[in-house]
């Protein structure tokens, strides 16, 4: 039983280094190229660290971190979307959705 879980684990572990290949429209600060999506998250996981003293009391940073985290995941099937593709928002909710099912 353990060693399924190890397993499985391991694939997710391999399969999430697909985010990397995810390339948002955002450049970086420098301007030099645009982000990838595992950049992003790691990037929003960090501010949320060094934010937290801004944070409403009883936020539990610990779960914050892990969704921010996971948030995007689902982008290395679904792709990321521009927030100003309105074509690509109308099936956004439903690729996502089904990467979901895939990935978790």
């Amino acid at each position: 039983m353990q060693i399924n879980r190890l397993t499985q684990q391991i694939q997710f572990i391999i399969e999430i280094d697909r985010l990397k290949q995810v390339m948002r429209q955002t450049l970086l600060i420098d301007g030099s190229r645009r982000e990838n999506s595992a950049e992003h998250s790691w990037h929003l996981a960090v501010m949320a660290i060094a934010l937290v003293d801004y944070a409403p009391q009883g936020v539990d940073i610990f779960y914050a971190i892990k969704m921010l985290l996971i948030h995007d995941l689902v982008e290395i099937d679904a792709g990321d979307t521009f927030c100003y593709d309105v074509q690509g928002n109308h099936s956004k909710a439903e690729r996502e959705a089904q990467a979901a099912l895939r990935l978790f």
